[in-house]
């Protein structure tokens, strides 16, 4: 009588179970060991922080931190890793990278070189061919024509010998250089200065040929600018001539009288006109063209500064400069200018372009304007009636610095003018004449 089916599958269901159970602690153990381990490595964990001014309570388990420190070990090998290969392995990885270009430069070079040799001795068998076909069949040759030829045969065929030597060479040793190469070398270094000799001596071809077109050129300025010079010169010159007398008085040439103006600096003038500089080995012909396009600019300048010229439209003098009997003294005392005539109110204007340097009363000259020309030149009008200018003004040449009048000691409405240079009073009379 057999046992009911319900019976045998429980049976068989629980000695499954606990055979299963025990085979998968067996299994499991030492992950089971290893994890409890880890546990007690990195046991689970409560903190807290302040977060915008709260406590905030956070949990760590075990697994959280194992799953952390092995990602934190995982970075540190890898950067370690990355480290090793960047400082071995790439400056080895360059070291093959050029040895490799080194190689197939040198197999590019030998390529070269063997078809260079392969091409000599191609050319070499046809030239043994032929000496052997002429020696062989042509029965007219004179012994002379023969031994020639035979020279001709042994010579090729002891190129041809070479040539097999270094083709060997090539192929067993590695670091064998062709004396063809070298050669090869040495007439593209032969052919590259011949290059370029021949294009220096083009260059210097055309080099002489700049140079006389510039010595032309040269010539040509000279003249131009020397006879312009030349012109200009005379000119200032001649405009100079009424008051040179009167500038050598005073102890002024030409020359420093252009050095003094060249050096000014003003917005109504220009700016400096600097030395002209050229080499000390220089033709002196230029030298001497410099100084006197220097002395033309100088003098230019001087003349548009010097005060040249009447203060007053159709001036009238009525006392000239020197001794003379005062209206007022009634006696023979100096008078240290020229008086115009002039009703109250006559327009009296600036001679030259300067600054007003003092407005007022001054004893015995009543009202007064004094303008500073530069070079050391001033000017001084007296007596007036009104001022037009204060002091400080930049004003130009024909500009109304007052008007005449009879202020100071004076017996009529005039105009008492005065030039000094370096503030002492000189005859202005050249100076008046002496119209720009």
């Amino acid at each position: 009588m057999g046992l009911p089916n319900s019976i045998v599958s429980a049976d068989m269901f629980n000695w499954l179970a606990k055979y299963y159970s025990s085979l998968m602690s067996l299994l499991t153990a030492p992950f089971r060991a290893v994890w409890r381990l880890i546990c007690r490595l990195l046991p689970e964990r409560d903190f807290t922080i302040i977060s915008g001014g709260d406590l905030v309570s956070y949990h760590q388990t075990s697994f959280w931190r194992f799953v952390k420190a092995v990602g934190t070990f995982a970075l540190i090998l890898w950067a370690a890793w990355s480290t090793y290969v960047f400082v071995y392995h790439r400056p080895l990885l360059q070291k093959r990278t050029r040895q490799l270009e080194e190689a197939r430069t040198q197999h590019a070079q030998q390529m070269s070189d063997l078809s260079v040799f392969y091409k000599r001795y191609s050319e070499l068998h046809k030239e043994m061919n032929s000496i052997d076909d002429q020696l062989i069949n042509d029965k007219k040759l004179k012994k002379d024509a023969q031994e020639a030829l035979l020279k001709r045969r042994v010579n090729t065929w002891a190129q041809i010998e070479m040539l097999g030597t270094r083709v060997g060479n090539m192929m067993l040793d590695a670091d064998y250089t062709p004396e063809i190469v070298k050669l090869s070398e040495l007439s593209v270094e032969w052919e590259l200065t011949r290059e370029e000799n021949r294009q220096l001596r083009e260059a210097n071809k055309a080099l002489e040929k700049s140079m006389v077109t510039v010595s032309d050129a040269s010539v040509q300025i000279y003249e131009r600018v020397s006879k312009l010079t030349k012109e200009n010169l005379d000119s200032v010159n001649k405009n100079m001539g009424k008051i040179r007398g009167t500038l050598s008085n005073l102890g002024l040439s030409d020359r420093a009288l252009a050095q003094q103006a060249l050096v000014i600096n003003n917005h109504i003038i220009g700016s400096a006109i600097p030395p002209l500089e050229l080499d000390k080995d220089i033709d002196q012909k230029y030298k001497d063209l410099a100084e006197k396009v220097e002395l033309w600019q100088g003098l230019s300048r001087a003349l548009s500064m010097l005060p040249l010229g009447a203060p007053v439209k159709n001036p009238t003098i009525t006392s000239k400069y020197g001794e003379r009997e005062h209206p007022l003294e009634g006696k023979t005392l100096p008078h240290k200018g020229i008086d115009f005539a002039g009703a109250a109110g006559t327009p009296l204007l600036a001679v030259a372009p300067g600054k007003v340097i003092f407005v007022g009363e001054k004893n015995g000259y009543g009202r007064t304007v004094e303008v500073d020309h530069g070079l050391g030149f001033t000017t001084l009008y007296a007596h007036l009636s009104k001022f037009n200018v204060q002091r400080g003004d930049v004003i130009r040449a024909k500009d109304i610095v007052g008007f005449s009048g009879n202020s100071g000691r004076s017996t009529s409405s005039h105009l008492h003018y005065e030039i000094r240079y370096n503030d002492n009073p000189f005859n202005p009379y050249s100076f008046v004449k002496g119209d720009k």
